[in-house]
């Protein structure tokens, strides 16, 4: 059997999955042993027992002045921001993107402006932001739409855009009017690719988020590594980044099964990721 034809089993599949985050653990490993033999006091690769150590603390030792459990206090937050950005993209995405991708007047009026303002930098729109919004949630949750509301867009109205032509023409042959041509026709086959385009935006959606709550924010995982990085505290800042990473997977991952789940027809050809 060719190469190319020849797929792992699922335990296979894990195991081998496995090995690169475990050359990447045992890589960092020897690093920090080495640095640490030279110099005891080194801040920069903390030993992977000292990041255990301060995950824990962080996750399941109360804040002495606060009397919190930051790590849990700062993941609520991130992820209260980064739902209420990402569901006002998705609104966005669902109606922006259904009338560039169903109505040649609306693509003529909202294609070349999404698409200009998808060019913008979004972090250089976060000035703007702060001072129109005030440094309160509304900026950070502003910074995620900004950042992510326009590659959704374009991603839904591509995805109708490349719905076989003989289904809209059948449609309109039978006497559906636009209407029902959009309610029956084009918005249940645009429900996985909605969700496609939010486990693509989920990527820059963390970035602006971290970005956002590294210049104005009390809490939340992007407030607390920079807090601590004054400090040089690696066996708090690698964890913490471990965790967003943690986080975003598994988001990405439940995102999937339930594309999966809610619609098998749009997964029976090709492997996703």
């Amino acid at each position: 059997m060719r190469l190319i034809n020849r797929k792992p089993g699922r335990v296979v599949a894990i195991l081998i999955g496995a090995i690169p985050f475990a050359l990447a653990i045992g890589a960092y490993a020897v690093g920090s042993g080495i640095r640490r033999a030279e110099n005891p006091a080194d801040k920069l690769l903390p030993s992977l027992s000292a990041m255990a150590e301060a995950f824990v603390r962080m996750a399941f030792e109360a804040d002495k002045r606060s009397g919190d459990y930051l790590l849990w206090v700062d993941t609520a937050a991130s992820l209260e921001r980064l739902f209420y950005g990402m569901a006002i993209a998705a609104l966005l995405a669902v109606v922006i993107g259904a009338v560039i991708g169903i109505l040649p007047l609306g693509r003529a009026f909202f294609s070349p402006f999404v698409a200009a303002f998808s060019l913008i930098p979004p972090i250089t729109v976060l000035p703007i932001l702060f001072i129109v919004l005030g440094l309160g949630e509304a900026a950070k949750v502003g910074l995620i739409v900004v950042g992510t509301a326009p590659l959704m867009i374009r991603a839904v109205a591509q995805a109708i855009l490349d719905l076989p032509r003989e289904e809209i023409i059948r449609a309109q042959t039978l006497g559906a009017s636009s209407l029902q041509l959009t309610m029956r026709v084009v918005l249940p086959q645009m429900w996985p690719h909605l969700i496609r385009a939010v486990r693509m935006g989920l990527v820059p959606a963390w970035i602006f988020l971290v970005s956002a709550e590294a210049i104005a924010a009390t809490e939340g995982l992007g407030y607390r590594i920079f807090l601590v990085r004054r400090y040089l505290a690696m066996d708090v800042i690698i964890p913490y980044v471990v965790w967003i990473t943690v986080l975003a997977y598994v988001i990405d991952r439940v995102l999937a099964i339930l594309s999966r789940r809610l619609f098998p027809w749009a997964h029976l050809t090709g492997d996703g990721l």
